[in-house]
């Protein structure tokens, strides 16, 4: 949680310099207990760091200057800060962003960052982003990461996401499921930064077929 704290202090530090320490403190505070929420399996703690780090690579991949690279930050912290299984489409999303633009003015973000870092909340709901800058492109490969993880890890991503739907049957789970991973497969580039379609695309995809067939009852490929 250290190193976590320490990362929210770097990204407000770089973009918000006037912002009170203690109002900063107590944000981060509050965005962890969220992220440790307990109806949360996939989309917790783990989540969050792993999107951090796949930004740092981003960084050092030279596909994110360092002032996108705290813009994106702040928008990992928030895109799941709100986070109900039970919700409409986009409203975890929505909420989220909302969250982020109270919170983030409350600190001194300036309006034309604030305005980019609530966008690329609200489209973490499609992964469609409409902003063409780094901050942009690297939040979205970021957030996708997990679809390029090593095999052990992204099995248990597809777990961690069905415990989180428990509450939907099997049949409706798999149909659904389908229909979330399976754009991705059929993108003519499924990550936009160029590290990230090099470096994590062919493994996604490997992922990305196996958890299908698994849906679909198939043997896996």
């Amino acid at each position: 949680m250290d190193t976590l704290r320490s990362r929210w202090h770097a990204d407000v530090t770089a973009l918000c310099p006037d912002a009170p320490h203690e109002r900063a403190a107590a944000e981060v505070t509050d965005l962890l207990d969220r992220w440790l929420e307990d109806h949360r399996s996939y989309h917790d703690v783990v989540h969050l760091a792993e999107v951090l780090a796949a930004l740092d690579e981003l960084a050092e991949g030279g596909d994110l200057p360092a002032r996108d690279r705290h813009l994106a930050g702040l928008a990992a912290w928030y895109h799941d800060a709100v986070y109900e299984t039970h919700a409409a489409a986009g409203a975890n999303e929505q909420a989220s962003a909302e969250l982020a633009q109270q919170r983030l003015a409350d600190l001194g973000l300036g309006p034309s960052d604030l305005a980019l870092v609530a966008r690329l909340v609200r489209e973490s709901a499609t992964h469609e982003m409409s902003s063409p800058g780094p901050a942009a492109r690297a939040f979205h490969d970021a957030d996708l990461w997990i679809l390029a993880a090593p095999t052990e890890r992204f099995d248990a991503y597809c777990h961690q996401v069905r415990i989180e739907y428990g509450m939907v049957g099997d049949e409706d789970f798999a149909r659904g499921r389908s229909a979330v991973l399976a754009p991705f497969v059929e993108r003519d580039r499924l990550y936009l930064t160029d590290h990230a379609h090099e470096r994590w695309t062919g493994r996604a995809l490997v992922n990305l077929r196996r958890e299908l067939d698994r849906l679909s009852g198939a043997s896996p490929r």
